[in-house]
């Protein structure tokens, strides 16, 4: 990557990491604390990098680049999180030959710390997804499937609160809706709930019980969409609680997050990094000791 200046008036500075080389970035922030979150969506399958021949992909992306990464930014900051907005499976070799198992393990041998679904998740079925979660070291988090009369019954958790340096960060999930993008036959009773009334209640609960710091959805309804479709840009304006929505299932690119207005007129950050793993997403977050998000802008210099 060409060498790029990014100056964010918010609280949490942002980049995008291409996974075309190894890149390096040099964060200087008078705040008492910094919580990284790094993350991937709509990953497909795509274990290995793009060859020199496929046009603007050639050369980018590969899980082994993504973990020295990881492993780079983990070691400047171990307050770090690894989140993924789901359609996990489906889009080469690996998966039609292992069926999901594959990229569970290396998710796992990354250290994920969570993910939610996709609905090309699905596509082995309910009971394919479910046999490969033995093989997932990381939590799944859904709040608007219902699974209650299915095999996954238990299997995720409608949010999941993590403590980084005194930082307490809650993390959720919201999936589209399954009819339409999937035969039923392969979800089965998984009943779809409405993603705003989730949203509300999962992030007011967040916030306001169990006292989160920052909170975040991992979305798969879309960035946005012609008409009156739900997506994650409808979901920040609708919503109050939430700081961060990292999504996926549009494939869409953002080079800096987008930056909506929520019901109470508060900035909610939301993102997305394309697709097939070609690129990494990084949010910092600047705390003060009181875990107060600070305001007073980051330089990010992407090398």
């Amino acid at each position: 990557m060409k060498r790029k200046d990014f100056i964010q008036n918010t609280a949490a500075a942002t980049a995008f990491l291409s996974l075309g080389g190894i890149s390096s970035l040099s964060f200087n922030s008078k705040a008492e604390k910094h919580i990284t979150i790094l993350h991937t969506n709509d990953v497909h399958s795509h274990i290995e990098p793009f060859g020199p021949d496929e046009g603007r992909n050639a050369n980018l992306g590969g899980v082994g680049r993504r973990a020295t990464l990881i492993e780079n930014i983990r070691h400047e900051n171990p307050n770090t999180l690894l989140l993924d907005a789901g359609d996990i499976f489906q889009g080469t070799p690996y998966f039609n030959f292992y069926g999901g198992e594959l990229e569970f393990k290396l998710m796992s041998k990354l250290k994920y710390d969570a993910a939610t679904l996709g609905n090309h998740d699905f596509d082995n079925g309910i009971d394919g997804l479910y046999a490969q979660l033995p093989h997932a070291d990381f939590d799944f988090l859904i709040s608007n499937y219902d699974f209650s009369n299915t095999v996954m019954d238990g299997q995720t958790k409608d949010y999941q609160v993590y403590n980084k340096d005194g930082v307490k960060i809650g993390i959720f999930g919201i999936g589209i809706e399954l009819q339409g993008l999937v035969n039923d036959n392969l979800y089965k009773e998984t009943k779809y709930l409405d993603p705003i009334e989730m949203a509300t209640e999962v992030s007011s609960k967040l916030k306001n019980e169990e006292k989160c710091d920052i909170v975040i959805c991992l979305s798969h309804l879309g960035y946005e969409y012609n008409g009156n479709k739900i997506s994650d840009r409808k979901l920040a304006q609708a919503t109050e609680n939430i700081d961060l929505i990292i999504g996926g299932h549009t494939h869409t690119f953002l080079k800096k997050p987008t930056v909506e207005k929520n019901k109470a007129g508060k900035d909610v950050l939301v993102n997305q990094v394309g697709c097939y793993g070609l690129y990494l997403g990084r949010i910092d977050f600047y705390l003060n000791a009181d875990n107060n998000l600070k305001g007073d802008g980051v330089k990010i210099a992407v090398n």
